[in-house]
């Protein structure tokens, strides 16, 4: 029997049991694929460092002596999609048998399903060896349908594991330190942000081959990509983190500047595009993440180590749960009813607003951006101003590196845009300019001023923040964790309340002049 086994450019795990033998008979397909280029407009960053990374991972296959088959755009221009390049390699080379690894998104795991192939031909479907929560767990820890909680499951997760646990109580107490990650950075603090470890990898060639297919993508690259395309480079990435960021992170994980040569990396580990394409695994990161914190207790407190593994223990599988658990009705969901257009800055960085130019521009620079700046700066004006869900979902699925459906929609469509109602977050992530201000020096400077409501020089955020919560009053005011807003909303004299809803009214009319 000869098999032809598909990896896929997030299936980059070197440790998955299949690698572990060779045989003359298994030959390993790695394509670069049109379809994949059109279902979403991406990232000029994104696309490249995909396929550099599965042209390495290739090579290492083919070192490591086993058969492969990698193909680039130019091989695979004429196969309109995954079915019909599968069949043409088939008929060229005799396979009898075709085995995947099972996708991580619908879209594709339900192709690999269907392939249609010649009869007599063996299909056969692994699980990808990389989560903390096997897939057949899902079903166990969601219902569909129903509101779910990330602290639950990730208590439920560290005890199962037995991460920062004595015994089955958590290490020093307390299960979560939230409270000590939310601090801004001061000016003497901006001096201490570590300089990025970034990689140099030419990217004329690639560049070269999009063009030549006429792939549509957007945002900026220069000559080099500064991300890891190997497991090695992921490992040293890691590395780093650890010894030079780790000891701040948890303190600083919700920050931003504008004022430093390093606001774009600041204290994040950056290992989202490598984890996301399993070069490296969630368990292994974890692991050196606490090695390190025991290592260095004088250097790294437990408040830092808890904040990053809530991040990769807790809130990465649990994105990844509620995405399975709501499929296929949760691409469609649209609690709010948000039917808005994009704005037209959002692809170009130019508005008047600094804290969306700045979170925007290193987005298109870099396609990467952290959760703070994704959540509370560009996902909190998106659901303010009622932008449709979809439009917002493409564009952070296109724009980020490390943007893979299942874990860009649950937190986009869920937790930033509240458009599944609840399921994810019991209740919306709005803010006003105030908390911006508070977390960053983005307002310094702004061409609109965050400590007015209303006017011709407000803050948008301020007034689209009482907007938002005067619409969406009948759904909102009676929720335990909301109720306050709409106490203080009640309390104002009626003559503000109508300035601050008709100031919005002008913004939501002129969002691309905003």
């Amino acid at each position: 029997m000869s098999t032809l086994r598909l990896v896929l450019g997030d299936q980059l795990n070197a440790k998955h049991s299949w690698f572990r033998d060779k045989s003359d008979e298994v030959t390993y397909l790695i394509a670069e694929l049109h379809q994949e280029q059109n279902y979403v407009k991406h990232h000029l960053q994104k696309i490249t460092a995909f396929f550099m990374a599965m042209q390495r991972f290739a090579e290492a296959l083919k070192s490591a002596g086993h058969q492969v088959i990698h193909l680039t755009l130019d091989e695979t221009a004429d196969f309109e999609s995954l079915d019909s390049l599968i069949n043409h390699l088939i008929k060229r080379h005799g396979f009898t048998q075709i085995e995947y690894q099972r996708p991580d998104e619908i879209r594709l795991l339900e192709q690999c399903r269907n392939l249609s192939l010649p009869e007599g031909t063996g299909l056969r479907e692994f699980d990808t060896e990389h989560f903390l929560l096997p897939f057949e767990a899902i079903s166990k820890e969601f219902k569909p349908n129903t509101g779910h909680r990330m602290e639950a499951f990730y208590r439920r997760m560290r005890v199962k594991h037995g991460y920062l646990m004595q015994g089955k109580e958590p290490e020093g107490g307390r299960w979560n330190y939230d409270t000590e990650n939310q601090k801004a950075f001061k000016k003497a603090d901006l001096a201490d942000i570590p300089e990025p470890l970034v990689f140099a990898h030419n990217t004329e060639d690639i560049r070269n081959r999009l063009d030549r297919h006429g792939i549509n993508y957007f945002g900026e690259m220069g000559t080099q990509l500064v991300w890891p395309i190997t497991r090695s480079e992921a490992l040293e990435l890691l590395e780093f983190f650890c010894t030079h960021c780790l000891p701040l992170f948890g303190k600083f994980q919700d920050a931003m500047t504008a004022n430093s040569e390093h606001k774009w990396s600041l204290y994040h580990s950056r290992i989202s595009f490598a984890l996301n394409c399993k070069m490296i695994s969630p368990a292994q990161v974890i692991e050196r993440a606490i090695q390190a914190y025991r290592e260095q207790p004088e250097r790294i407190d437990l408040a830092q180590i808890e904040g990053f593994v809530r991040q990769i223990l807790g809130w990465r599988e649990f994105v990844r749960g509620i995405y399975w658990i709501n499929l296929p009705e949760y691409p469609s969901m649209n609690a709010l009813n948000a039917d808005r257009h994009l704005p037209d800055f959002f692809w170009d960085g130019k508005t008047k607003m600094n804290c969306m130019h700045q979170c925007i521009d290193q987005s298109l620079e870099y396609a990467y951006a952290h959760h703070i700046q994704r959540l509370m700066v560009i996902g909190n004006f998106c659901l303010m101003a009622g932008i449709d869900p979809k439009q917002v979902d493409a564009w952070y699925l296109g724009i980020y590196i490390d943007a893979i459906e299942w874990v860009e929609m649950p937190n986009t469509h869920g937790m930033s845009q509240f458009a599944d109602g609840g399921l994810l977050a019991s209740k919306p992530y709005s803010g006003s300019g105030q908390y911006i201000n508070r977390m960053s020096d983005y307002c310094k400077g702004c061409h609109y001023d965050v400590k007015q409501r209303s006017g011709d020089n407000s803050c948008p955020f301020n007034s689209l923040y009482w907007h938002f919560q005067h619409r969406h009053a009948s759904r909102f005011s009676n929720n335990p964790r909301t109720a306050m807003v709409y106490r203080n909303w009640d309390k104002k004299p009626e003559e503000e309340k109508t300035e601050i809803l008709q100031t919005a009214e002008h913004y939501l009319q002129n969002l691309n002049e905003l």
